[in-house]
């Protein structure tokens, strides 16, 4: 029997795998300080565990193990006898069109660096035990009022300048986006498939930021200049993880889900 353990009970991937993921397995969502506390022998129920905490330390300073909450709970264990499933970045990668698994590795910032640090060190320890997720924008809504985020999210971003009113001139990049139902929905897959190893979770598709705009607010629009698409716009190409699950995911539902959000 599939049995999760989802570690981050009011973090905005946290809180909304689990509520998603309850409906088709046994889920339990812990605190990271909660899961420290616990035995080896707590763990031995569980064929998959998500850890979506994060330290603050981890996404803007230099690497150190004390501020890798992945690596201190995998090194809990002499023996892994559940999937791991890793929330990787696709910050690591060098931004272009199309960027495959094999892409070079170029990290564009000191997060992108600390992620796939961990990532490298997570394959030595767990070989066919990892699952790790590189994965693109996620747009969604958070579910707890006071959910931890140690970084904002697109969604966040609009909501900070939305409610300031505040006029922006911005380059009109193509970003690879997935809305959070969409991820919900390529996780619970993965786990029913029981596969291991890296992939990239994506839209696989170009979607340009005046395009979110228009479909979350339109009467937003009127806030921003936007200039032609820079060097930062990106793309991940799903044709991995679409080998080893059925996967349908289109920017209509994107779209869909977006205009929903206010």
């Amino acid at each position: 029997m599939i049995k999760i353990l989802i570690i981050g009970k009011k973090s905005f991937l946290g809180s909304n795998l689990t509520r998603y993921l309850s409906k088709y397995f046994r889920v339990n969502n812990y605190s990271f300080e909660e899961v420290l506390k616990k035995d080896n022998i707590f763990f031995r129920e569980y064929t998959h565990i998500i850890n979506t905490c994060i330290h603050k330390n981890y996404i803007y300073k230099k690497y150190k193990k004390k501020f890798d909450l992945d690596i201190r709970f995998i090194e809990k264990f002499k023996k892994i006898d559940f999937k791991y499933i890793f929330l990787n970045t696709r910050k690591i990668y060098f931004q272009k069109e199309n960027i495959t698994e094999r892409s070079k590795i170029s990290p564009i910032d000191i997060y992108g660096h600390n992620k796939y640090h961990t990532e490298t060190l997570l394959k030595k320890k767990l070989k066919h035990s990892l699952i790790s997720l590189r994965i693109s924008n996620i747009i969604g809504k958070k579910i707890c009022k006071k959910s931890r985020n140690n970084h904002k999210l697109f969604f966040d971003n609009y909501l900070f300048y939305k409610k300031r009113n505040l006029k922006l001139i911005i380059s009109d990049n193509f970003k690879d986006f997935i809305s959070i139902n969409q991820f919900c929905t390529v996780i619970k897959k993965i786990i029913k498939q029981r596969i291991y190893g890296i992939f990239n979770i994506s839209l696989s598709k170009k979607v340009y930021i005046s395009e979110i705009i228009q479909w979350i607010d339109p009467s937003f629009l009127g806030n921003i200049k936007f200039n032609k698409a820079d060097k930062n716009s990106f793309t991940l190409s799903n044709k991995k993880i679409k080998k080893k699950i059925q996967l349908n995911l289109s920017k209509r539902q994107l779209m869909s889900f977006c205009k929903k959000l206010i």
